[in-house]
């Protein structure tokens, strides 16, 4: 095992976490809410695009970090754990860029007005049904992840190694579940962007 690496204070910890995750998912909750109205020299929907690549990243290095601890590379594990979590702030940063540069999509507007008439949903089939399902479980999830991932995280770093691994056992394949489904997110809808 690994030495701890910062110093164990549960109380700060707590206070940190939870005022973080308030900050992050109040964040995303208002700015889903606004668009700017920029001409950019580019597509905007290019964030869209890094989201799906970061969230492929994230998802493997998830694999490769549960694969490193088994194999108790815990010093691997580690530096594979963080750098998916780095990677979900370029995420975080990612994501709010696409919703106020490019607003919302509404799947199957294949005209892009804004509307999903009933011959788009018809068109749409039931693939429609599944990019809801997916996507009815892909945010809430995602909205609740982050404290369960930093307290997660906080536990492995404190070298509280037996309640880390309880909290990994909850965490790791929600988190998982959340990069996977946003790559899916992103292929479902990519072709009614505007």
């Amino acid at each position: 095992m690994l030495a701890p690496t910062i110093e164990k204070n549960d109380s700060k910890a707590r206070i940190l976490i939870f005022t973080l995750s308030v900050i992050v998912f109040t964040a995303v909750i208002i700015l889903s809410r606004v668009q700017w109205q920029i001409d950019l020299p580019f597509d905007v929907h290019v964030f869209a695009l890094a989201n799906a690549i970061i969230n492929s990243a994230v998802a493997l290095l998830l694999v490769a970090a549960l694969i490193s601890v088994k194999q108790r590379h815990y010093k691997l594990h580690k530096n594979l754990m963080i750098t998916a979590l780095i990677f979900s702030i370029f995420f975080l940063v990612s994501y709010i860029a696409h919703h106020l540069l490019a607003g919302d999509t509404k799947f199957g507007d294949v005209n892009h007005d804004g509307l999903v008439s009933e011959a788009e949903k018809q068109a749409a089939g039931s693939t429609r049904t599944l990019y809801y399902v997916i996507l009815i479980t892909h945010i809430p999830l995602a909205g609740l992840i982050l404290p369960l991932i930093l307290f997660t995280a906080y536990r492995g770093l404190t070298g509280e190694y037996i309640r880390h691994k309880r909290l990994a056992r909850i965490t790791w394949p929600l988190w998982f579940y959340v990069a996977i489904t946003g790559v899916l997110v992103y292929y479902f809808i990519h072709p009614y962007y505007s």
